[in-house]
């Protein structure tokens, strides 16, 4: 049989398929998602999170010298307070968990770059992400507890922030109020295209942060849609948003690819906790190779258009990177 096109002529050897590799990843893109709490000499594990630790302050900078030694140069810095609320006013006190957290990263560990997540649902007692009105979440009440969330982060040293609640308007409330406290260079990554999606469980189990009662469905996005997704993202970046995410990715690929051809931002995706939880379970069973399918993971959400990568595999996948397996 004649055939002048082979593809399998670049498939030949590993150097050959490695030299004409269609996607490409790189560890500055990796960002790692830590739990901060109060309370001294913690490091407690997370049941559902094998592997991953609820961290007091005093002991923050073990896992923040681990994850730059690893060569992965981001985190995000969740909160959980002692004390909650109807408000959540611990998420924008001066001396909250996460500012007093991002205080003493900054000073001790300077070399990594912090982003906050600007959101409620950790530090309300009904475990929503917003103001109550009722048992409705008030969308223009919660933008001014928004910005002042994103703000106290900025002033406790956070590099970047970014908004999880999914409200309206939230990206101008927060842009507005950076700017007009001098924080115009602060970049804003939005969680633009969230889903009401079930792959949550495990973080809210390590945040304490299930709703109290109903779900999150009224603000977070039906999974079923896709145009709204595409219409969420062009909002946010209309109003200044400087990075869209897509949460979560696995299962969300098709948006990441869609937004990245329709738009000129970079593009992130959180690789979320039970995405992590399925992978470790099912190595624990003997079911999966668990190096073999982060990565697998990893290279889709890259392959699909993703610039920044959150993932609970960061450190991992950066040592799988520097060993040549993954990249």
């Amino acid at each position: 049989m004649e055939m002048t096109i082979r593809p399998r002529r670049l498939r030949t050897t590993a150097k050959l398929r490695k030299m004409v590799r269609e996607t490409r990843m790189d560890k500055s893109s990796l960002v790692y998602p830590i739990f901060v709490r109060e309370g001294e000499n913690i490091k407690e594990e997370i049941p559902t999170m094998p592997g991953q630790y609820r961290w007091s302050l005093d002991r923050l900078p073990e896992i923040l010298y681990e994850t730059a030694d690893a060569g992965v140069g981001s985190v995000m810095l969740f909160g959980i307070p002692d004390h909650k609320d109807e408000a959540g006013s611990q998420a924008y006190a001066c001396d909250g968990i996460i500012q007093r957290a991002m205080e003493k990263a900054k000073k001790e560990v300077p070399g990594l770059f912090y982003i906050g997540d600007v959101c409620m649902c950790e530090y309300t007692s009904h475990g929503h992400c917003g103001i109550l009105k009722g048992e409705y979440v008030d969308n223009d009440l919660t933008l001014e507890k928004l910005a002042q969330i994103a703000v106290s982060q900025v002033q406790a040293g956070a590099d970047m922030v970014a908004p999880s609640d999914m409200m309206d308007g939230h990206i101008q409330a927060i842009r507005e109020a950076l700017d007009k406290n001098g924080f115009v260079t602060t970049p804003i990554m939005s969680y633009a295209v969230k889903y009401a999606s079930a792959f949550y469980g495990p973080f809210r189990d390590a945040a304490g942060s299930a709703p109290a009662f109903g779900d999150r469905k009224s603000y977070q996005m039906d999974y079923h849609n896709r145009r709204e997704g595409m219409k969420e993202a062009l909002l946010d970046i209309e109003e200044g948003a400087d990075l869209i995410m897509v949460k979560p990715a696995m299962s969300y690929l098709d948006m990441v690819r869609e937004i990245k051809d329709a738009t000129d931002v970079p593009m992130a995706a959180y690789s979320v906790s039970g995405e992590y939880a399925m992978v470790k379970a099912g190595a624990k069973l003997g079911y999966v190779d668990e190096a073999s399918i982060l990565c697998e993971m990893a290279a889709c959400a890259y392959r699909a258009g993703v610039d920044v990568y959150m993932t609970y595999f960061a450190k991992e996948l950066a040592y799988f990177m520097d060993e040549g397996r993954i990249g």
